[in-house]
């Protein structure tokens, strides 16, 4: 949980890469720069860790010397509403992305939930909670107790994760906490997000159905993104103006209900926006700090 608002990006900078940072090195570099949240990206993984303990171990050792919150984001070969053995699949790599999240001390476990397929959506959607019940349950009998499940908002109409599906999980599943993709929700729904008020009800609506907690200390992804009629294309980054949602309304939103998000960057610049989403989010708040010209 954030005590302050946190920037970061979703996975290792392209630059870090090419001067051939190690993993424990990222929390130094990112603070560097002025960043202090950091999302891996376990997106690949199958019904193991496919990372050492020690090297989890040691990237979440500089993420503390250095104030670098940590967060996982899961495989990506997750269906919880497909068939059985797919579901039981699913599981497994949940629990082996959560398991590298409690070696690194993580706070949270970003994932997506899957899609209809043929199913009914209400059937479907059923599943999903059913599956993760059974998740967070085997988690806590292995102790951990600290990483959060976090289900994500998705950019897909074929996908389960629209705002209410999300809330809902986290109403019935222990251990549950949202991660609001803004930028998915403003493609799932054509472009949900064109003034202030449209973020501020997706804040209001948190806060009304699981708190002013859950909603002051949110989970979040952003960048702009394209869309079609089916919701989702493609991310891209802060200065292709052409695409929203607009980072300086949420911003002012943030600001309102005096909230610490955590923002993750998701553009394919991760770093360099992460730093100017920081940038835009510094000068909303100077700016309501700052008293009224007479």
């Amino acid at each position: 949980m954030a005590d302050h608002p946190r920037f970061g990006p979703a996975g290792i900078p392209l630059l870090f890469k090419i001067l051939g940072a190690e993993l424990a090195d990222v929390p130094r570099l990112l603070r560097e720069e002025g960043l202090d949240a950091f999302e891996y990206q376990a997106v690949r993984w199958g019904q193991a860790p496919q990372l050492k303990r020690e090297d989890a171990e040691a990237l979440g050792a500089e993420a503390r010397k250095n104030d670098v919150l940590l967060s996982v984001h899961g495989s990506y070969y997750v269906n919880l509403c497909g068939k059985k053995e797919v579901v039981e699949a699913s599981k497994r790599r949940l629990i082996a992305c959560a398991t590298a999240a409690h070696w690194m001390g993580a706070y949270i476990l970003v994932f997506h939930l899957g899609f209809y397929g043929l199913m009914e959506k209400r059937y479907a959607f059923r599943t999903c909670i059913d599956a993760l019940k059974d998740v967070a349950a085997t988690l806590s009998g292995m102790g951990i107790k600290k990483v959060k499940l976090g289900p994500e908002t998705m950019g897909r109409v074929f996908q389960v994760g629209a705002l209410d599906e999300i809330l809902t999980i986290c109403e019935e599943v222990e251990q549950a906490q949202p991660v609001i993709d803004w930028s998915h929700l403003h493609a799932r729904q054509q472009g949900r997000f064109r003034k202030k008020d449209d973020f501020r009800s997706v804040v209001e609506e948190i806060e009304k159905r699981l708190g002013t907690e859950a909603a002051r200390n949110m989970h979040c992804h952003f960048s702009r993104i394209e869309y079609t009629a089916k919701g989702e294309k493609r991310h891209h980054v802060l200065d292709e103006k052409r695409y929203g949602p607009e980072f300086e309304m949420l911003a002012e939103v943030f600001v309102e209900f005096k909230m610490h998000p955590v923002i993750i960057c998701e553009t394919p610049l991760l770093d360099v926006d992460a730093m100017k989403l920081r940038a835009i989010f510094q000068k909303v708040l100077e700016k309501s700090e700052s008293p009224a010209k007479p």
